[in-house]
């Protein structure tokens, strides 16, 4: 398959250049902003991650999809990821299908329990349930995606028989990842699912995950069905030179990691440790050619069809990440495709 290079992001919240901090209002239009240059430069992907905490501004990416998608021609546009554990499935599906309306056919959404689990709470899901929510409602979502006339029982679910939910897709079927981290589970319930698996990795050498892809394509053969894509999403920063990518990164970086690792146990992320991972584990952070030949390597070695870069991290300007997106499609994404040629 094709290599495709796309952009995530997660809306985090930014700073002004001299460290003032913006307005979640501001870094939702920022990252409109991101989204129409990631189409100017030739990008495949551009993907919006959904979160409900203060320090990320998004929590409706649809709606956001579809402001880009009325500046854009190209992109497609997808989430990065949707909680679907904590959505309901058919509003879900009606949403993506309006994106994809609105963008002439290019929406696309990644599926995911949630490692965030602030949306359980404020929804009103109780996390006791969190393995059957998610279950239940990747069953009803994928009929949704694929049946025009849809029947479902379960118990989280009154019951549907024969209907219809619209809009519909106008191209047939909603283009339909599962995103997948560290559980084996997850891998077994993509490929029984027929779905697109989307890997998130953001720690520790990449190579670790070549026996979750040889288990997704396994079991895809011994059902007798067809190779699927498989895709990977991980953080990084691209500008002129490797010291200032990092140095520009760094910072950043290290607030958003303690911000999330408070509640995860996660100790301070130390200047050697983020070098490390640049060095040789999962951050993509460097000159356009550092991170071209990290991607490549990775794309080899897991022999995935898809590589999202997610170049938001923490209070990074956006002046910086604009930069980082211009030069991810104007020189990153042409080196990744002449070393893998």
């Amino acid at each position: 398959m094709e290599l495709e290079l796309g952009l995530d992001t997660f809306g985090d919240m930014t700073n002004t250049p001299d460290g003032r901090a913006k307005t979640h209002a501001q870094v939702v239009r920022d990252v409109v902003e991101q989204g129409v240059l990631a189409d100017a430069v030739g990008l495949d992907v551009f993907g919006i991650g959904e979160h409900h905490r203060e320090d990320f501004a998004i929590s409706a990416p649809e709606v956001v999809l579809a402001a880009i998608a009325a500046r854009t021609g190209r992109i497609r546009l997808g989430s990065a990821v949707t909680v679907l554990s904590s959505d309901d499935p058919i509003r879900v599906f009606q949403r993506f299908s309006t994106v994809d309306a609105v963008s002439g056919g290019r929406a696309e959404v990644i599926l995911g329990r949630g490692s965030f689990i602030e949306s359980f709470p404020l929804f009103g899901y109780d996390l006791a349930d969190y393995e059957r929510l998610f279950t239940e409602k990747l069953d009803l979502f994928t009929r949704l995606s694929r049946e025009r006339e849809v029947s479902f029982s379960g118990s989280i679910h009154p019951g549907l028989v024969r209907q219809r939910v619209f809009p519909p897709v106008e191209g047939g079927v909603l283009k339909t990842w599962i995103g997948v981290g560290g559980s084996p589970e997850s891998v077994v319930r993509a490929a029984h699912h027929g779905l697109p698996m989307m890997l998130a990795i953001i720690g520790g050498a990449p190579a670790r995950f070549r026996p979750f892809v040889d288990l997704y394509h396994r079991i895809r053969e011994e059902a007798g069905q067809p190779r699927l894509p498989i895709g990977l999403h991980s953080p990084g920063h691209v500008a002129a030179t490797d010291a200032e990518a990092r140095d520009q990164f760094f910072d950043g970086f290290r607030i958003m990691h303690g911000l999330v690792g408070r509640t995860r146990g996660w100790s301070e992320l130390r200047r050697e440790d983020f070098d490390r991972e640049c060095d040789r584990g999962s951050l993509y952070v460097g000159s356009p050619e550092t991170v071209a030949r990290k991607i490549a390597a990775t794309v080899r070695a897991l022999d995935v069809s898809r590589f999202d870069l997610k170049y938001s991290g923490g209070p990074v300007p956006h002046e910086w990440s604009m930069e980082a997106i211009r030069l991810y499609g104007e020189k990153v994404a042409p080196m990744v495709r002449d070393m893998l040629a």
